[in-house]
């Protein structure tokens, strides 16, 4: 071979080691990556921490964290002795190697390679397995805690006559275990026979026994346990048939036994519970008789009768004997469904009566009278106003209104309660005039203010805006004074680092100043250490060494009530919508919070995330949990978090639910009792939406409690779909002071309608009192309508093919107008149902929406009006009456709701409207409301007739009014050349309105 070079004869090449400083440079390098490895691993942790103890629920923390290591620890430990121990056997059990055959030939060089590292292959597994396994335990730590602290629910269930307990709090976690249990089982089958197999103890193409006596004796066992548990299986599945779902045209998501079950599959898996037993003592029986026929033809037949008794049996059973009759065979488990189904939902204690829905009256000016009273009609709709608190109350671009505003209870200047819309002025960080970390970060923090606007009447500048009770920049008005700064919200998802040298943007009564965060919420970032942590948790470096942070500096996060209950009890299942409300001086996010489980025998599922979908929660309002089963919910707790400072209380509110009293063993001292819910909280606390929804869709079916009804589906509902809105989905329930047939008084209810399912008419109503200091709360009344009544669609229906309404909406289109309707409430009247929709226009040179119409339908008539006032006068056909209740101011000019007067009353009266018609006039110009001002200009005619008429004769009274003239120079289509400023139009709006 000719010479390369590098070998004996070629030149050398010395390479030396490194030197020493190298060396120690490397291992510093190293020692430095790992702790900053690690520093990063732990940065998450130790910030959980300090956010746990800022909110003062750091038991929560430790709870949690304790419960995840120690099942981590006990389940990986086990994970891996079962693998451990079954692999060390098996090599233990080896054959000697005296014969080598080719098979064994082959496998001497895997054996020979693993030799030098056996003890660290073997600890390498099990260390592999362990840690998997002890993850996933980790993750069970609810079921343990459930499992551990479980409280009985006094209910038993009709088959066992187990304790309801039992399913929801035990039966999970012996899953759990019995799962545990095969996946450790086969796990170490395989890696012993693998074991067996490397060092000869199991043979595949060697001439002779495939298994030594030794690895029979040891797999056969192993085997055995597979197989024990496999009959343990069968006997808890003996249980799970009692919440097993189950298709059945019967109902959606049928959970429980039926016939089937019953007469078929638990006797079935009894049968195959002894003979799993049987099997298993056959295996073994191996570490004696060293055979596997007997195991082997006990196995067969274990299979066999699965299929035959398992499955096969219970098919005929159904054809045969379950479907020729299948309602008579059914009635008694649908009856348990039933019962178990409306306790599980609360559902049970729900009033359902017959209403006629024909009016049970002819005179009309009866009706009238009681339309008054029936209800305070809520036409300032909180689905569609915000546009206008945006427009007239927003006052800068880095503040905003949520979508969709909330309906809550405050007490005038006269010191009645009265329905509030409000709305917080939150931090909107994409309208900052400038985007730089601290403007994002240090100087805009904090949103400013409540806005509210009574529910049930109009401002009247512009005519038609929100008639606020509370506005401005700061605002004022009927809340009196209060802490007003929103530095926890809806809308405020980034962080925030106040108290420190860099100063907030804030405001006062002569405008704008600087401020510095007083609260003692948030986490201090004084020291390195939790600055470098929190640098690392949010990837932001600046944090560490930005010189806005020193002394007194605190980093906020987690900002949404959500998220705040959330993590302080993880256990909780948390309504879609929070709502704001103003209690002792502060503004308080009030949060409904749900205990739920999927373990109720018998009572059928719903998904949470499609049973609270409606047509708002598609871009304006969040759903419940997403796609998270459950088959109980109780409204266990509720939560109360402070927006200035973030504070996070949670109430027991359900003294009775039984999830809630386990979860309270569980995390003690973190639920305070229902008896600390201050009286000025308790008025603002309301029947939760979310559940009211959960609620309506079971009743669609479950408000028939007769088999044989139920199972033929003739009186099954539906919840409507939205006419109002243009997205998709079911109609939402409203809120809305109302009386009930049979009540003296109103109350404040959360309401909804039904349809027949696939039928367009008005099936039934549904009302549940939603105020929580009311004796009443939660009483559920249904009134199931006997008689053909027009449903929400058909109303609607009517409405767009009104004449009235036509011509409305042509008009509008000469001004750049849309029409949009507000809520169509249902309000049960005198035997009928009053339909109430207010009407509103978008466009032109207001962006925002303010009311113009009101339509209303009872019986076969329906009306489109200038007012409520006159809407309900209308519909009822008479020609004046009292006011209603509570009295709209946004009534127009010429209003007829009182009794006309006359003589020189009435000429009094018709120059007085024309003047407030003059007036409005020119405010409508000065806006360039063109809508407003037409209106206004046939209001300003229809008065100047009036006084005509009423005038003595010779007109001397009336040459002495003064009466206003007609500006002809104000022509409409004669717009100013320059537009005023949106936003500057906007404030000043807001502050005459206020």
């Amino acid at each position: 071979m000719p010479d390369r070079g590098g070998g004996p004869t070629g030149p050398r090449i010395s390479v030396g080691r490194p030197s020493r400083r190298v060396r120690t440079l490397l291992m510093t390098l190293g020692v430095l990556a790992v702790l900053a490895m690690a520093f990063v691993m732990f940065a998450g942790f130790w910030t959980d921490w300090l956010w746990y103890r800022s909110v003062a629920y750091s038991s929560v923390f430790t709870t949690t964290l304790w419960t995840k290591i120690g099942l981590f620890l006990v389940f990986g430990l086990l994970m891996a002795l079962a693998i451990g121990l079954n692999i060390w056997l098996a090599h233990r059990l080896r054959p000697p190697l005296s014969a080598m055959s080719l098979e064994q030939q082959s496998l001497d060089r895997y054996r020979m390679s693993v030799a030098p590292f056996k003890k660290w292959v073997l600890l390498a597994v099990t260390a592999l397995v362990g840690l998997i396994a002890g993850a996933s335990a980790s993750g069970q730590w609810r079921t343990w805690l459930m499992y551990v602290n479980g409280v009985p629910f006094g209910t038993k269930d009709p088959q066992f006559k187990l304790d309801v307990a039992f399913y929801a709090f035990d039966l999970p976690w012996y899953r759990f275990l019995l799962g545990f249990g095969f996946a450790a089982t086969v796990l170490s089958l395989i890696a012993a026979a693998l074991t067996h197999y490397l060092y000869g103890g199991l043979r595949i193409t060697s001439p002779g026994a495939r298994a030594t006596a030794a690895a029979t004796g040891h797999l056969s066992v192993l085997l055995g346990i597979f197989v024990s548990l496999k009959a343990v299986a069968y006997w808890l599945d003996r249980y799970g048939l009692a919440v097993k779902s189950s298709d059945f045209k019967a109902a959606d998501n049928w959970t429980g036994l039926r016939y089937v079950d019953a007469n078929a599959y638990l006797p079935a898996k009894t049968i195959l519970f002894f003979i799993a037993a049987i099997c298993a003592v056959l295996f073994f029986a191996t570490l004696w008789r060293r055979t596997w026929q007997l195991p082997v033809i006990g196995f067969g037949l274990m299979v066999l009768s699965a299929i035959l008794i398992g499955g096969l049996y219970p098919a005929i059973v159904q054809k045969f004997q379950v479907q020729p009759n299948e309602q008579a065979k059914e009635a008694p488990f649908i009856q348990k469904n039933i019962d178990a189904t409306r306790d599980a939902y609360d559902i049970d204690d729900a009033v359902m009566e017959d209403y006629s829905g024909q009016a049970t009256t002819g005179d009309d000016t009866k009706l009238r009278a009681a339309a008054n009273t029936a209800a305070s009609y809520r036409v300032m709709d909180p689905n569609v106003v915000s546009p206008a608190f945006q427009q007239l109350q927003q006052r800068r671009n880095y503040y905003q209104f949520p979508k969709t505003l909330d309906v809550d209870r405050y007490k005038g200047e006269d010191g009645k309660e009265q329905d509030t819309v409000i709305g917080l002025r939150e931090l909107n960080i994409q309208g900052l005039p400038k985007r730089n970390w601290i403007n994002d970060h240090f100087t805009y923090t904090h949103g400013y203010g409540a806005i509210a606007a009574r529910g049930t009447t109009t401002g009247t500048n512009p005519t038609g805006s929100p008639d606020f009770t509370e506005s401005g920049l700061p605002s004022t008005g009927e809340f009196g004074k209060y802490e007003q700064r929103i530095y926890y919200g809806e809308k405020t998802e980034q962080y925030s680092i106040v108290g420190g040298p860099q100063k907030e943007l804030d405001y006062e009564e002569d405008g704008e100043k600087t401020t510095s965060y007083e609260g003692d919420s948030g986490v201090s970032l004084s020291n390195t250490f939790n600055r470098a942590a929190y640098a690392v948790s949010f990837s932001e470096p600046q944090i560490m060494y930005s010189g806005a942070i020193g002394d007194g500096s605190r980093i906020l996060y987690n900002r949404t009530p959500k998220e705040r209950v959330e993590a302080v009890a993880p256990w909780l299942t948390i309504d879609g919508d929070a709502y704001p409300a103003v209690v002792d001086g502060r503004i308080q996010w009030i949060v409904d919070a749900y205990t739920t489980t999927n373990g109720y025998p018998y009572a059928s599922r719903t998904t949470l995330g499609d049973t609270t979908a409606d047509s708002l929660t598609t871009n304006q309002r969040a759903v419940v949990a997403q796609q998270n089963q459950v088959n109980y919910i109780r409204n266990s707790v509720k939560a109360t978090v402070d927006a200035y400072d973030g504070k996070v209380k949670l109430y027991e509110w359900d003294t009775k639910d039984p999830v809630l009293k386990t979860w309270r063993k569980a995390f003690p001292g973190t639920v305070e009792a229902r008896s600390k819910i201050p009286q000025t909280l308790m008025d603002h606390l309301r029947y939760p939406q979310d559940l009211f929804k959960v609620q309506r869709e079971l009743l669609t079916r479950y408000h028939v409690e007769d088999p044989a009804q139920f199972y033929s589906g003739s009186d099954a509902w539906q919840v409507p779909d939205d006419p109002t809105n243009k997205e998709p989905g079911s109609v939402p329930p409203y809120y809305l002071s109302m009386k009930m047939p049979g009540q003296d008084q109103q109350a404040f209810s959360l309401t909804t309608t039904f349809t027949p399912r696939g039928r367009p008419n008005l099936g039934a109503f549904m009302a549940v009192n939603a105020d929580a200091a009311s004796k009443e709360y939660g009483t559920m009344r249904l009134l199931r309508v006997t008689s053909t009544v027009k449903g929400p669609g058909q109303v609607q229906s009517e409405l767009n093919g009104n004449e009235d309404v036509a011509t409305f909406v042509r008009d509008l289109r000469g001004s750049d107008s849309d029409i949009e309707y507000g809520n169509l409430l249902t309000v049960p009247l005198e035997g009928g149902f009053l339909y109430i929709e207010p009407v509103y226009t978008r466009g032109g040179t207001q962006n925002y929406p303010l009311l113009r119409k009101v339509a209303a339908s009872y019986g076969s008539k329906i009306v489109f009006e200038d007012s409520l006032g006159d809407a309900l006068n209308a519909v009822f056909g008479v020609d004046g009456d009292a006011e209603t209740t509570p009295p709209d101011p946004s009534e127009p000019p010429g209003d007829t709701t009182k009794p006309p007067a006359t003589g020189s009353d009435a000429l009094k009266k018709a120059i007085a409207d024309a003047q407030k018609a003059y007036e409005d006039g020119e405010t409508a110009l000065k806006e360039q409301d063109w809508p407003a001002y037409g209106k206004a200009q046939d209001a300003l005619q229809e008065a100047l007739e009036r006084a005509a008429k009423a005038q003595p004769t010779g007109g001397a009274e009336g040459d002495k009014a003064g009466t206003p003239e007609k500006d002809d120079g104000a022509d409409p289509a004669k717009k100013p050349d320059e537009k005023p400023d949106e936003g500057d139009g906007a404030e000043q709006g807001g502050d005459q309105g206020t």
